[in-house]
């Protein structure tokens, strides 16, 4: 696929931030840590990886705004261009020498998200996507949400609470209304690739409370432009404002979305 000039410049970005991460990640018990918070942590190749990140795509676009998991949000001179990032999504995989991470980049435009790219170094897998362009994969596959129509041979997944989080109740409560009815749940610890995994039609669908703008803004567009259908758990809310959502193919959308809500 022929992408735009932005598009383009968030792939070289994701891949130079990738490059970056994939060296400490070979070193990755030298790394030095520190704790955000329980469960949360932050290593210094995670903010080196934002540093590449924010320098590559504020040269190319020196007036869009920015908003991150690190540095926080800054606004650009354009008030309706900003880049949404997380340079490291999956830390707790990358500090335990797991190799299930991502950098994830979008760029919305006008408060929609218009471009959204998912790089997976490990697996040296790119996912991207342009609003009425598709999905893809590497430049050549085509993304298509999977075309399964029954319950119990779908695979979802979700992220589980930790470090006593207030939504572990209502998780646990998913679990048990889903569980008897799927062929199995997964919790590999990366919104952003699980988001891109539906995309690609590796699992069904993905549900999530407790999430931020840079876990899901790439991951959402990618999804819709691979042909999938994606709400707020809260069938009004607005997914980017309150942090969560479900996901999955027009077939199964309806009755995966009513075992999570409960209705």
């Amino acid at each position: 696929m022929q992408g735009s000039a932005n598009l383009n410049i968030m792939i070289k970005a994701a891949r130079k931030a990738g490059r970056s991460l994939l060296k400490d990640f070979g070193e990755v018990e030298q790394l030095q840590v520190s704790v955000k918070g329980p469960g949360d942590f932050v290593s210094r190749a995670d903010l080196r990886a934002e540093e590449i990140l924010k320098e590559e795509l504020r040269n190319a676009r020196p007036t869009y705004g920015w908003l991150a998991e690190e540095g926080g949000g800054e606004d650009g001179e354009d008030p309706t261009r900003r880049w949404i990032v997380d340079p490291l999504d999956g830390t707790t995989n990358f500090l335990h020498g797991l190799p299930h991470w991502a950098v994830s980049v979008a760029l919305e435009h006008k408060g929609k998200v218009v471009a959204g790219v998912i790089f997976d170094p490990v697996k040296n897998e790119m996912f991207f996507a342009e609003k009425g362009q598709g999905a893809w994969l590497d430049d050549y596959k085509r993304l298509r949400v999977s075309g399964r129509r029954k319950m119990i041979e779908c695979i979802f997944a979700t992220g589980l609470p930790f470090g006593g989080r207030a939504d572990l109740p209502d998780t646990l409560q998913d679990l048990a209304r889903l569980l008897p009815a799927c062929a199995g749940v997964r919790r590999w610890g990366s919104a952003a690739l699980d988001l891109a995994y539906v995309a690609a039609g590796r699992y069904d669908g993905f549900w999530e409370r407790g999430l931020n703008a840079w876990d899901l803004a790439a991951g959402l567009l990618i999804v819709q432009e691979a042909g999938g259908f994606i709400q707020s758990v809260a069938p009004a809310g607005e997914i980017l404002e309150d942090g969560t959502v479900i996901c999955a193919n027009e077939a199964m959308f309806d009755p995966f979305a009513k075992l999570i809500r409960g209705a």
